[in-house]
């Protein structure tokens, strides 16, 4: 019919068969695209539950946080003219400040361990010309060894640090130099 209008047939059928190679082009695009997302998709909701199952079995402290309650205790049987001082950082609250304890006293504080695992407290205790910097709390180590109260308590002496998850069997950990 167009032939008969006078209007030229071959460019028309080259436009025609031009736009269906697009067309078709562009599907076949969008079905691979898909196929990807789809893919991704799976493989999210595969990896991501047994992320999540592997952390709570192989490291139950880090998955939504857990809370523990950490104490130093000044256990010096007579500086009562020289006291502990104690000063403590952490990553997640920052500088705790520094306090004085006397024979007797202690100082602490509760914490939620974060989702990395990572949680850090530090304190540097100072007595007499005797200085040491420890961890306070740290996930790797007290995650499990302060179960089952998720207490982890410090005691200083003279001769050194003691640490105890329930405060009743003491264990020397270090001493001060």
């Amino acid at each position: 019919m167009l032939a008969l209008m006078g209007i030229p047939t071959k460019p028309l059928i080259a436009l025609e068969l031009r736009w269906l190679s697009l067309k078709k082009r562009a599907q076949h695009h969008y079905v691979a695209n898909m196929r990807i997302s789809t893919r991704f998709l799976l493989m999210l909701f595969i990896a991501l539950p047994l992320g999540i199952v592997f952390m709570s079995v192989y490291q139950p402290g880090h998955l939504f946080g857990m809370e523990f309650e950490v104490r130093v205790i000044n256990g010096f049987s007579n500086n009562s003219s020289l006291p502990l001082v104690i000063w403590c950082i952490s990553q997640q609250d920052g500088d705790m400040g520094g306090r004085a304890l006397q024979e007797g006293d202690d100082y602490g504080w509760r914490l939620k361990t974060n989702i990395w695992g990572n949680s850090h407290y530090l304190c540097t205790l100072k007595w007499d010309a005797k200085r040491r910097s420890f961890d306070a709390f740290k996930v790797p180590r007290d995650s499990q060894r302060c179960a089952p109260l998720n207490k982890c308590s410090w005691l200083v002496k003279e001769d050194g640090f003691y640490f105890s998850s329930d405060e009743v069997n003491w264990k020397k950990d270090f001493s001060w130099f």
